[in-house]
């Protein structure tokens, strides 16, 4: 008898999987087309949002202002690098949502790179006939096939769920500490601000220039060409780590699903399903097939880098906070809790850019600014973002006078006065 194919209806499993499979053979929907439309139904719910109201509009424009001249003064740097003034811009979540996708979209395209190149070659009913004696029909060799197609369909659907989450948490532009492209506008979420200011019993306009003063000095330090360049490379090469070694993951479940003869394993050519089933019921293994030596020390340095520009920001959001914001006590607390009760969005996106920002390693941010301030003084905290060789590295972020040390060596790439011309 002639095996079902792929769109035979007396296997309705194998049809469907033969009809995906054709689909994504002949290149169906753009897959970042999937990710955004995905991502903005998660963020909005599906309805459509409202403009933000106009009034509320100029109220952020305003107090953008003055946390600008006052961060200014604070970190003693622009917080653009070319001097020019920014425009905080009130949005709502799918705006943000759309826009994040748009910013960190070639990190997100690194980490959902296809595991084998794509074949030009369509998917056709028969493709996945049996050889000789197959007793589950051709299905075995289609299960193998399929695990390697649907990989980055799934990347792409799991990176869309975790930015749309994350908007429902995000006040601002920097929910996360990455990098965005220079812009004149810096985004504040002010539904969720408003949620914020209502959860804490806070009030709403210094709430608002609140955000307004970290957004801002997180800006400061980000948008440093060296900065951004080096949180760049980090996020690069951590999420080619990462897709290569989901790439051998689903390379492994591709041969387990659909490779050659199992001796023992009761099926016959094509499937290993006791080492399959294996593999699928123990996610502590599969996360420490993904977890490489490369990934873990990436994640480290990236993770260091994030807790101290985080802590920066709430650094300078709290001494400016206390001369300009009644309740600066009252919002500094709420913003510490909140951050150390991350939400879904906000663990989810962590794990997926590499970055563990539990409350361990938000403490561990925050013991090292107010150490460096401990032993050098405000004006300390500067040197922090140049050169880039003072970026403190993972050891020096838990021992804040190492790093004081090291930036205070000459640097060896310099000359000295003893260097011969």
């Amino acid at each position: 008898m002639t095996p079902p194919g792929s769109g035979d209806p007396s296997n309705p499993f194998q049809s469907l999987l033969g009809d995906l499979m054709g689909m994504l053979g002949n290149q169906g929907p753009d897959q970042w087309q999937m990710v955004r439309a995905f991502a903005l139904n998660v963020a909005t719910g599906g309805e459509a949002e409202g403009n933000i109201d106009p009034i509320k509009r100029i109220q952020v424009e305003q107090l953008s202002r003055v946390a600008e001249l006052n961060v200014v003064e604070a970190t003693g740097m622009p917080v653009a690098p070319d001097g020019r003034r920014l425009t905080c811009v009130p949005v709502g979540r799918g705006d943000w949502t759309a826009r994040a996708l748009t910013a960190w979209q070639p990190v997100l395209e690194a980490l959902a790179a296809p595991p084998v190149p794509p074949s030009d070659a369509p998917v056709t009913p028969g493709a996945f006939a049996p050889e000789g004696d197959d007793p589950m029909g051709g299905l075995a060799a289609m299960l193998g096939q399929w695990a390697t197609m649907i990989g980055p369909m799934m990347a792409g659907l799991q990176i869309g769920s975790v930015v749309g989450h994350l908007a429902h948490r995000s006040l601002g532009q920097y929910p996360l500490p990455l990098p965005w492209p220079p812009a004149d506008e810096l985004l504040l979420v002010t539904p969720n601000i408003t949620e914020f200011a209502s959860d804490w019993s806070l009030p709403e306009e210094e709430a608002v220039l609140w955000v307004c003063t970290r957004e801002l000095a997180t800006n400061v330090v980000l948008s440093r060409p060296g900065i951004r360049t080096r949180l760049d490379e980090l996020l690069l090469a951590l999420a080619t780590s990462q897709a290569a070694a989901q790439q051998d993951l689903v390379g492994r479940l591709g041969q387990l699903a659909g490779g050659d003869d199992v001796e023992g394993s009761g099926l016959g050519p094509g499937m290993d399903l006791a080492s399959l089933q294996g593999m699928l019921g123990d996610p502590e293994a599969l996360l420490a097939e993904l977890l490489t030596p490369e990934t873990r020390q990436g994640s480290e340095q990236l993770t260091a880098l994030a807790v101290v520009i985080d802590a920066y920001a709430d650094h300078i959001a709290a001494k400016v906070g206390g001369t300009l914001v009644g309740a600066h006590a009252a919002l500094a607390e709420a913003w510490y809790r909140r951050r150390t009760e991350r939400g879904k969005g906000e663990q989810a996106a962590g794990a997926l850019f590499g970055l563990d920002l539990d409350q361990h390693q938000v403490d561990r941010g925050r013991a090292f600014i107010a150490g460096v301030v401990e032993r050098a003084g405000e004006d300390a905290l500067a040197r922090l973002w140049s050169p880039v060789r003072n970026l403190p590295t993972p050891a020096e972020v838990d021992a804040p006078g190492l790093w004081l040390e090291r930036i205070d060596l000459p640097d060896p790439g310099e000359p000295t006065d003893d260097t011969e011309a």
